[in-house]
Order: structure tokens, then C-alpha cells, then sequence
């Protein structure tokens, strides 16, 4: 049994960590924060866990929580964690990083696409990327984990298999639609019912911050230069998201299965969308929500030469929580799946 603690409980990724962990057979929530909600019932901020548990919000600070647990989720703002993280390591205390302060290896990037300075580069080297099926062997030796994005995510799932190909051109495009919960719970007007309802917005058509870091892993898989023209929309869902990639190579179909099936072997999370009798023949948000799967599928277009690679998650469980806890099971070489094996919801 680990005692854990959860800094900045209160958003949406922080209740995703408290949902799913509330049944972990090895996990205790010692501490739960939250600056503006302190005293307060979890279950009045985060309702689904209303009745599951007597755990109150937290105003302590990252070190004082990181003196009484094993484990500490940082689940705050970009450029936040990385004030805190110097210190937090110094206590001896393990660390996943829910944002993108530890993502990229490269310092030089953050400026560009975090707007700030990352004077810690030897801290960077010491992080994990937190994706189970690319790095499960560096994780189960792990102290500090940071975990992906939710674009990049999807992104890097449905693009890795197929760079072993011979490709026409080392940009691949990638089309992002995502649900309003990808923004995070802060309010400001773009978020507001009568805004995002029945809307399409291209929110991010060009230099999206998950760019550097869908590019980076795919390096990693394939020791190629890839460029990503990434563009980002919001759609008119909550979770969820579809990415649709153009890789500008050519096979056959059976081949392309073939690639699919060996990239990831048995990997529990990863399914591929292959049965052109049903309704949803790709990949769909709408069949992972509430599930930690990520879904593969391809379609071939012999006109142009090109594949096209679909990609869905649930940016809430796979794109941000349910990769953080499976990450966590390695670590502590429990179950990679406990908390973690639920069908999603069907139909939303």
C-alpha cells in the first residue's frame, strides 16, 4: 500500500486521478488540494464521487504534502510544476507530472512553445515520458514521470506504427478535434454555453504546444525527422478526442494491419478498429469515453499516396489520468492494469 497525495484536485484531471484511484486496492488518497476549495467535500466539486468518499480538499503546499506520502500528482497549470518540482525531489518523494513541464527533453523549446525559460535541464533528463507502450521499460525504474498530452497522445499512437514505411514526405499533417473538457474547468467566455454549443472552432490551426513533443517521440520510435502540421478544433462533445493524420506513404492493406499488430503485440489498451460491418469501422471518441483504450484504424488513399491514420481517446483517462495511473502501477510494479479495466460508456 503507497500513501499518495493529489496537488490541485479540484480540476478536471485531478477528479479523473480521484475517480479512478478511489479503488485501488494498493493506493491510499492521503491528501487531496485545492487553494480555493479548502475544507471543502471533494464530492461537492467532483459529484460523481459523491457517497465514495469523506475526503476534504486540502490547502497544504507540495512540500508539506510530500512529507507524509510516496507518491505526489502534480495536476497544475504549465509552468507551474516546475517551481515546485527542485524541492519536491530533494525530500526523496516520487513524482508524476500531469503537465507539460517535463514532457520535452529539449530546454530550448519551451520558450517557443511554453513561453518560459526551463532552467533546469538536468531535471528534464530525469523525467520519464509516461507512455506505457513506448517506454515501459525506463518506467519500471522510474522515480519521476511526465505524462503526455491528450493531442499528443492520440497523435503518437495512431502515427508511431506506420513510420517504419518508406515515406513520400516527412511532414505529416494532423487534424485535432477535441472535447470542451480538453480546455481544462477555469472559465472565460469562449466556454460558455451559448458559445461552444454547435460550434466547430479552429481554435489552434497552427503552432499547437503538443507539436514539439508528438515530434520528439516520434523520433524516439523511429530515429526520423518528422514534421507535424498540427491544427486543433473544438467541437461540440465534452471528452473526447479524434486525430486524423495524413502520412504520406503507401502500402497495401494486410501489410498495414500487420504494422498495427506488431507495434503493439497484446498491449491491453490499444485496439484496432478493423470490422467494416459496424457502424463505428473507425476509430470514434464516442466508443472510448470513460475507458483508458486508445483506438487505432486506417484508411488507404491510393489516389494521392497517402495514409490516413485515425486516433480516439478519452483526453480525460488515457490522455491525461489513466496513462498517469497504469505509469504508476509500473513503478511500483503492481497491477499495470488495476483501476484501469472498465469497458467505456455506451451510448453517450
Amino acid at each position: 500500500m503507497i500513501k499518495i497525495g493529489i496537488v490541485g484536485a479540484s480540476g478536471y484531471v485531478g477528479g479523473e486521478l480521484l475517480r479512478l484511484l478511489s479503488n485501488h486496492e494498493n493506493v491510499e488518497i492521503k491528501y487531496a488540494t485545492s487553494n480555493s476549495h479548502k475544507n471543502e467535500k471533494i464530492s461537492r466539486i467532483h459529484p460523481d464521487l459523491y457517497g465514495l468518499t469523506d475526503l476534504r480538499f486540502s490547502d497544504r503546499t507540495p512540500m508539506e504534502v510530500a512529507q507524509d506520502v510516496d507518491l505526489i500528482f502534480l495536476a497544475l497549470p504549465h509552468g507551474t510544476s516546475i517551481k515546485y518540482v527542485p524541492d519536491l525531489i530533494e525530500t526523496g518523494v516520487n513524482i508524476i507530472d500531469m503537465s507539460a513541464d517535463f514532457r520535452l527533453k529539449d530546454p530550448e523549446k519551451y520558450p517557443e512553445w511554453y513561453g518560459f525559460e526551463h532552467n533546469y535541464p538536468d531535471l528534464l533528463k530525469k523525467f520519464i515520458y509516461g507512455m506505457p507502450e513506448l517506454h515501459r521499460d525506463q518506467i519500471k525504474n522510474a522515480k519521476y514521470i511526465a505524462t503526455p498530452g491528450c493531442i499528443a497522445s492520440s497523435s503518437i499512437y495512431s502515427i508511431a506504427p506506420f513510420l517504419s514505411l518508406s515515406l513520400n514526405d516527412n511532414i505529416i499533417n494532423v487534424d485535432a478535434k477535441v472535447g470542451s473538457s480538453g480546455s481544462g474547468s477555469g472559465l472565460d467566455e469562449s466556454k460558455i454555453f451559448s458559445e461552444r454549443f454547435n460550434s466547430i472552432r479552429a481554435y489552434k490551426p497552427v503552432h499547437h504546444r503538443h507539436t514539439p513533443e508528438i515530434e520528439q517521440e516520434l523520433k524516439y520510435v523511429s530515429n526520423k525527422d518528422i514534421k507535424i502540421a498540427l491544427s486543433a478544433h473544438s467541437v461540440n462533445m465534452v471528452r473526447g478526442i479524434l486525430t486524423t493524420s495524413s502520412i504520406y506513404a503507401m502500402d497495401d492493406e494486410i501489410k498495414l494491419w500487420s504494422l498495427l499488430r506488431d507495434f503493439y503485440g497484446n498491449e491491453k489498451f490499444v485496439r484496432l478498429m478493423m470490422d467494416k460491418k459496424s457502424n463505428y469501422k473507425y476509430p470514434d471518441p464516442k466508443i472510448v469515453i470513460g475507458s483508458n483504450f486508445a483506438d487505432i484504424g486506417f484508411a488507404i488513399d491510393k489516389y494521392i499516396k497517402r495514409i490516413v491514420s485515425f486516433g480516439a481517446i478519452d483526453n480525460m483517462i488515457k490522455g491525461a489520468a489513466g496513462n498517469a495511473i497504469q505509469s504508476m502501477n509500473i513503478m511500483y510494479k503492481f497491477n499495470e492494469y488495476e483501476s484501469l479495466i472498465m469497458p467505456s460508456l455506451f451510448p453517450v
